[in-house]
């Protein structure tokens, strides 16, 4: 029976690439010689530290310029807020998403319940596998997959057929 997984996961390598671009260009950038601006990646944690709010937007736009050169969703990345540390500085903690959470897989589940479409969707974990007997009604479920979730960067992957 044909069938297939939807996720929610990010190319790491890349998010790397696209931190490691970004680091590149802080350090060369005029305007932030003799500052404490820096990026480091660090368990799907991307750590922003300047010394004012005005640094950590200008660095948080480079990163969101490098990432969609590398084709990274920025909807990836899921914001904290903006925590002093010692003295003048400031810091941003980013959280690199991966996985559907569990709100997000009964909203898909119940929304191919209700499309009376003939497949069958169980949460396996971080992800939604999707079953039916034809391959037309699995791309119809990923349709109505797409146009229901449009705040997470999902992707379908592992089909079956």
């Amino acid at each position: 029976m044909p069938s297939f997984d939807t996720v929610c996961e990010p190319d790491l390598p890349e998010v790397r690439n696209a931190v490691d671009n970004t680091t590149k260009e802080i350090t060369t950038r005029f305007d932030f010689k003799g500052t404490s601006a820096s990026i480091e990646l660090k368990d799907k944690e991307i750590t922003l530290i300047g010394d004012a709010e005005f640094q950590l937007d200008q660095i948080m736009d480079v990163l969101t310029n490098k990432m969609t050169k590398r084709n990274v969703d920025v909807k990836f990345l899921d914001k904290g807020d903006v925590q002093k540390v010692g003295g003048d500085k400031v810091k941003l903690v980013i959280k690199v998403r991966s996985g559907i959470e569990t709100e997000v897989s009964k909203k898909i589940t119940r929304a191919i319940k209700d499309s009376k479409l003939k497949v069958t969707a169980a949460i396996q974990g971080d992800a939604v596998r999707v079953t039916g007997a034809k391959r037309d009604d699995l791309q119809a479920a990923m349709a109505l997959i797409r146009s229901t979730i449009d705040d997470l960067p999902l992707s379908f992957n592992n089909f079956r057929d």
